[in-house]
């Protein structure tokens, strides 16, 4: 793969963890429950590790991380973060775990193209993990909401 190529592919998950950021930090401010608060907090800390694994890596490459994914990454994080209070937490937390599935799926068929590179392929993997271990938090606690609701 070129390295202009890498350059682009980067800055499309820079501008993909940036989105995540912004959303899990509004749904942290806009989230009522305690722990799912922590929760959307901590996960908005780790994608905020994302950003800065992403834009270093851009950086070394010769590149520059994109202004536009920036802004744009950020808002529409911060707007799809709104229906936190919109939406029902079981309905919320499936979106997220679509969100997620989503990054997983393009992390994978990155890392494939990139396998001669060992640091970034350990990036791209390394990233690729946490969005997992995201999606299966979200999915334990929908069964825990929901089997609160069948017993009330």
């Amino acid at each position: 793969m070129k390295q202009e190529d890498i350059i682009k592919k980067l800055n499309w998950f820079y501008s993909l963890e940036h989105n995540q950021v912004d959303l899990y930090t509004t749904q942290s401010k806009n989230t009522t429950d305690p722990y799912i608060k922590k929760t959307f907090a901590r996960i908005s800390t780790i994608e905020q590790q994302h950003v800065n694994v992403i834009a270093d890596k851009i950086k070394e490459l010769g590149g520059r991380p994109t202004l536009l994914g920036n802004v744009m990454g950020s808002l529409s994080g911060r707007i799809l973060g709104k229906l936190t209070g919109k939406i029902d937490i079981v309905s919320l937390l499936k979106l997220n775990i679509k969100l997620e599935e989503k990054a997983m799926k393009d992390y994978k068929n990155f890392i494939a193209r990139v396998k001669d590179d060992s640091d970034l392929y350990e990036l791209l993997w390394s990233n690729s993990i946490d969005e997992d271990l995201h999606a299966g938090w979200f999915v334990k606690k929908i069964k825990e909401i929901e089997k609160r609701e069948t017993n009330k």
